[in-house]
C-alpha cells in the first residue's frame, strides 16, 4: 500500500499560501527570502524522487504545468515524466505529460490509488485537496518545510474547523543557513 504525504512550505504561524510567488498573495514568493541551502534543495530533490506519483489540486496542477514543463534538470525531468494526478472536477484534458484526473468519488478514488501503489504519493500545495484528504483521514505523512517568518494572514495549511487527527513526530531537522526546519509527522 502507498503512503500519502503531504509536503508543504509553511511559516511559522502555519501559512502556506503561495510560497513561490505564482499567485495574488500580498507576501507571495516568501519564502525566496530565505535561504534553505543545498541541503534543503536536496531533501525536496530526494522526496520527489522517491515519490512514485504526484498528486494535486486543479490550482496547484495549473501552477506546476505551467512552470515546469520548460524547465531543466533532474527535478524537472523527474515531475515532467513522473507520473501524476489531479483532482478537478473541471479540467478533463489536461496536457502535462502522464497526467490523470480524478473527478468524481475523490476519497475512494483516492483510497483506491493508495491500495495500487507501492511508494509514496506525494501531495504539495493544493490546500483545498489538502483539507479533503485530512477530513478523509487518507494522510499518512506530513512533511512541512518551516520557514523562519511570520505572515500574520494568509491561507493556513491547517484551517478553523477542521476535526482533531493525531501525529507523532518522526524527524526534525535544520536546512540552510537561515534556519529552515524539516519536521516529519506520520500518523498515530
Amino acid at each position: 500500500m502507498g503512503t500519502l504525504v503531504v509536503t508543504e512550505f509553511v511559516s511559522i504561524d502555519g501559512v502556506f499560501e503561495d510560497p513561490g510567488g505564482a499567485g495574488s498573495y500580498e507576501h507571495g514568493a516568501w519564502t525566496f527570502e530565505y535561504d534553505r541551502g543545498t541541503d534543503g534543495d536536496q531533501y525536496k530533490l530526494d522526496e520527489l524522487h522517491a515519490a512514485e506519483i504526484q498528486l494535486f489540486g486543479r490550482v496547484t496542477f495549473e501552477t506546476f504545468a505551467k512552470a515546469w514543463p520548460s524547465r531543466e534538470g533532474d527535478f524537472a525531468d523527474k515531475i515532467n515524466h513522473g507520473r501524476k494526478y489531479v483532482v478537478s472536477s473541471t479540467l478533463t484534458d489536461p496536457e502535462w505529460e502522464n497526467t490523470t484526473v480524478i473527478s468524481d468519488n475523490v476519497p475512494d478514488e483516492i483510497a483506491r490509488l493508495k491500495n495500487e501503489t507501492e511508494g509514496p504519493i506525494l501531495v504539495a500545495g493544493s490546500g483545498t485537496l489538502v483539507e479533503t484528504l485530512l477530513a478523509n483521514e487518507l494522510v499518512d505523512e506530513l512533511r512541512l518545510m518551516v520557514f523562519p517568518t511570520v505572515l500574520g494572514r494568509g491561507r493556513r495549511l491547517f484551517p478553523e474547523g477542521i476535526g482533531r487527527l493525531k501525529f507523532r513526530l518522526v524527524e526534525t531537522r535544520t536546512v540552510g543557513p537561515d534556519g529552515v526546519l524539516v519536521q516529519t509527522y506520520a500518523r498515530s
